[in-house]
């Protein structure tokens, strides 16, 4: 199967540039339907499914060689090697702005701009620096995902999507949770809160906008701060919001974030 079926590719948009958007854990290129539709006057919009989601290739799933990010990002430049696309604008959210920056620092030769929704390098809080979560609550999460995932997501999609007054949204992310394989789930879970990038964030080549969101379950905004004091050309933008997913509960501003960011850099 060639690279553009095994992820699942969809291309829309009129422009020429290339603008990539790179879904987070649990979800598939669906999760941009309310932000990436906006950017298709002016882009040449390209959505892919991670390995392992959505509508890609499960078979192309193997263990070994996704036990780190590294793998998702050589499968982003490879997306982009089959479309010859060069100066692209690369959207990533959570874990795949982690991927994003590292297919930047792989193939900088492929990217104009890095747009990073809700990141995070490193999970875990250490002297010096708060990633939100203790080593025991990390083992505690990867430990209920093993012994009971469906009912893990049931949990977490609520505090993931951060607005109980809006529970449709959590019963999205709770559905994309449960379409995924598990046992890929509970893989890629590790690999996403068990690395640490916190080093290669000085590596990034690309100017890069650092969307961070005020109120996160998952990620401190201290962690914005980090992102934008290691990064060598960033700025950091606060989405005034709740929940981990800003690009569904907050379409709106998360868009507006992003053009104007790329109307500075004249992208």
């Amino acid at each position: 199967m060639d690279i553009i079926k095994r992820h699942n590719v969809t291309i829309s948009g009129s422009g020429e540039q290339v603008m990539v958007f790179v879904h987070g854990f649990g979800c598939d290129q669906r999760m941009w339907r309310l932000v990436a539709p906006a950017f298709e006057d002016q882009y040449r919009v390209v959505l892919l499914d991670l390995v392992g989601a959505g509508r890609s290739d499960l078979s192309a799933y193997d263990p070994a060689r996704y036990a780190s990010l590294e793998a998702h990002a050589q499968d982003v430049v490879q997306v982009l090697e089959a479309l010859d696309a060069r100066e692209v604008i690369l959207v990533g959210h959570s874990v795949s702005a982690m991927i994003g920056a590292l297919a930047t620092i792989a193939a900088p030769e492929r990217f104009a701009a890095l747009v990073m929704v809700a990141p995070s390098p490193y999970y875990l809080n250490e002297a010096g620096y708060s990633g939100g979560f203790e080593p025991a609550d990390i083992d505690e999460l990867l430990a209920a995902m093993d012994t009971n995932y469906l009912g893990w997501s049931g949990e977490m999609a609520p505090v993931i999507m951060g607005h109980n007054d809006r529970p449709e949204l959590a019963g999205e992310l709770y559905q994309s949770f449960c379409a995924t394989d598990p046992r890929i789930a509970r893989h890629f879970a590790r690999a996403t809160f068990l690395s640490d990038h916190r080093a290669d964030m000085a590596r990034v080549p690309t100017p890069t906008l650092v969307l961070q969101v005020t109120h996160d379950a998952l990620v401190p905004v201290a962690v914005g701060a980090f992102l934008q004091h290691q990064l060598p050309e960033s700025q950091l933008v606060l989405l005034d919001t709740f929940g981990h997913c800003p690009h569904l509960s907050a379409p709106h501003p998360t868009t507006d974030a992003i053009r104007h960011y790329l109307r500075q850099r004249q992208l």
